[in-house]
């Protein structure tokens, strides 16, 4: 016999060995699939570069040639997620420099803060209130708290005679005056509102975004688990599903486990987190059109799902072993199109709604447009958290 029992002993010992070497590649348990990374993949590093760019970048900022007359939600959600990236990642220096940048619109800068008249600029109160969170300065928590209350305080005059008789209708059922079951609304609306519930502990705040999100998962949640972007919109486009996965998360994160709207909003957070698990591709993205693998792998939404997934996998309510490789491969995935700048290729740029599969598929890929960035900071977040 050519082997002895010293043969086998070694060959056990270093087959041990060589599995515990790879565990920091392919993390076997739920506590460890986002705790390894090779150089300049952590969501550390990245989190900081992205930021930093940020700061970097005047506002307002829409990604077009001529800047727009006041600040817009993507350069809301890109700076709430440089915020909540830098109170879990401690660097107290980014959180002065994001701070800083908000100063001067209670003075000469006051003009760029958005009239609170749709979902789109409403979202902007996210941003004080995340200050006030921190800081405790009242003048953030009044300038955000405005914001959440007027997204219900039912126009007057004029204003009030322009709306349309579903709206009227939607009013009675103590939803939203701004909502418009696009479910881009579903991060819009529910973000404001979940953060004047986290700085103010009012359950009129809470209880607000979950009877919102109810109303969208009853109209619009597809069988399969998806959504389309709007009911006469008959297309899974990846950032308006993006939207509805991140607010999904974000609002669950906060929903009283007594809720009573909390078993329903799970109940359509998990079904479309089975079928996004279906549809990842072999690098870990997400497409353009969600169902179409011809359309091109596009950036903002698969930071949305990234996001979704990992915050699921962090807080128990998907499974670790499903999901957790998956979140991992996401974001591996994702962070590979962050170039030396900051700046993430692929982003679909700001898009309206048109029942037409080449609209979805012809839209222009930017480059730094926040639609992208925003995304890739809520991700090194929930993976610090």
């Amino acid at each position: 016999m050519l082997f002895g029992k010293n043969f086998f002993f070694v060959a056990s010992l270093g087959f041990l060995i060589a599995a515990a070497g790879c565990s920091s590649i392919a993390p076997k348990t739920a506590s460890n699939y986002f705790d390894s990374w090779a150089a300049g993949d952590s969501p550390r590093e990245i989190g900081g570069r992205v930021a930093k760019r940020f700061i970097a970048t005047p506002h307002p900022n829409f990604g077009f040639p001529t800047p727009p007359h006041d600040i817009t939600y993507p350069e809301t959600c890109t700076w709430y997620g440089g915020l909540t990236f830098a109170r879990v990642a401690g660097d107290t220096n980014l959180t002065a420099q994001l701070i800083e940048r908000f100063e001067p619109l209670f003075g000469a800068e006051s003009k760029l803060i958005p009239r609170p008249v749709n979902v789109d600029s409403t979202v902007f109160g996210a941003v004080p209130l995340q200050i006030y969170i921190e800081t405790k300065n009242p003048k953030y928590l009044e300038l955000g708290k405005m914001f959440a209350d007027k997204q219900w305080e039912i126009p007057e005059g004029r204003a009030r005679e322009r709306l349309k008789p579903e709206t009227l209708d939607w009013i009675k059922r103590g939803l939203s005056w701004q909502m418009r079951f696009w479910i881009d609304d579903m991060y819009m609306i529910t973000l404001v509102e979940t953060q004047a519930y986290r700085a103010t502990g009012d359950e009129k705040y809470i209880d607000r975004a979950a009877r919102e999100m109810v109303a969208y998962l009853d109209e619009l949640q597809q069988p399969d688990g998806l959504f389309y972007h709007a009911p006469d919109v008959l297309f899974f486009w990846g950032r308006g599903d993006g939207w509805m996965a991140a607010g999904m998360s974000e609002l669950l994160r906060s929903l009283p486990e007594n809720h009573p709207s909390r078993a329903r909003i799970m109940a359509g957070y998990k079904k479309m987190m089975a079928a996004l698990l279906k549809y990842q591709d072999a690098n870990g993205m997400w497409h353009q059109l969600i169902d179409r693998p011809d359309a091109w792998p596009e950036t903002s939404c698969s930071g949305m799902f990234t996001f979704a997934f990992v915050t699921g996998v962090k807080n128990g309510w998907l499974d670790a072993k499903t999901y957790g490789p998956a979140a991992r491969k996401a974001w591996l995935g994702l962070i590979k199109y962050i170039d030396a700048n900051g700046d993430i290729h692929e982003v679909c740029e700001g898009t309206n709604k048109k029942n037409s599969l080449q609209y979805y598929l012809n839209r222009k890929r930017n480059i730094g447009d926040m639609h992208g960035q925003a995304p890739v900071l809520w991700c090194a977040t929930a993976l610090l958290r």
